[in-house]
């Protein structure tokens, strides 16, 4: 594996660091006052994008209309389990709402027992149903139930069937993104096909760490708590340097967090 072809850059700003993140409105008990107290919050950081529950797209739009923020939203969320059709509906359903970008959960059983066609038909049958509005995807594999073949597998699915990213995990399963896993991703593609990390990125440290090996866009709830340790560290307005890329997590001398 190699991320020599990815291009990884020296230094971020605060702002830049910011355009990095989705921040994740996602938990099943946030009430319409949360999810507007979320997006403030990611117009006041100037984050990339919301990332929202699907009832929430209108909501999210409705509330940062004007801003340069992102509405995104899930798609399969969060087993992967609906069927194609199903998933197809609600990607219409929140294109047509305002979102620009559909992070969708694969089959995770199909691409388990080896149903790769399946997997890759679906992932395709999205992909052409949000590019049509001008929107991208990200594939979300959710690592913590897949073999280190299933993820290189589920990587390059997502690559051949036109996605815009990989993405590890959806935030509720018993793991999130870890540099082993995201080293695999980043080998099984092409630079073209862009890598989120989810779940457990909740310090500006872990988070450059990341940068570091070609993840380009983070989910995060730790989101304020991410940006105002850049602007402490960058009280002069400097970019903050890049660190050299951890070691592998499961390697005998792996970095422990």
């Amino acid at each position: 594996m190699s991320t020599a072809t990815r291009v990884i850059p020296t230094t971020l700003t605060v702002r830049e660091i910011a355009a990095l993140i989705d921040h994740s409105l996602l938990r099943p008990e946030l009430t319409d006052d949360d999810v507007c107290n979320g997006c403030a919050l990611a117009g006041q950081y100037g984050t990339w994008s919301v990332c929202v529950k699907p009832a929430d797209v209108a909501l999210a739009v409705q509330r940062l209309t004007g801003t340069r923020v992102v509405i995104g939203t899930v798609v399969g969320f969060p087993h992967g389990s609906s069927t194609m059709e199903s998933k197809l509906f609600e990607t219409r359903r929140a294109l047509d709402d305002g979102a620009r970008e559909i992070d969708m959960v694969i089959n995770i059983g199909k691409l388990r027992g080896g149903k790769h066609d399946y997997v890759e038909e679906e992932i395709a049958q999205i992909v052409e149903t949000t590019h049509s509005a001008q929107a991208l995807v990200k594939v979300i594999l959710e690592n913590a139930y897949l073999s280190d073949e299933q993820i290189v597998e589920g990587s390059r699915l997502g690559e051949r069937a036109g996605a815009e990213f990989i993405k590890t995990s959806t935030g509720f399963a018993p793991g999130g993104a870890t540099v082993h896993d995201l080293l695999l991703m980043a080998g099984a593609t092409s630079p073209k096909v862009q890598i989120k990390a989810a779940g457990g990125v909740r310090t500006l440290d872990r988070l450059l760490e990341l940068v570091a090996i070609g993840v380009t866009r983070f989910g995060a709830t730790a989101t304020a708590a991410i940006l105002d340790q850049a602007t402490e560290r960058s009280a002069d307005g400097a970019a903050l340097p890049i660190p050299a890329a951890p070691r592998d997590e499961d390697s005998a001398d792996a970095v422990t967090y």
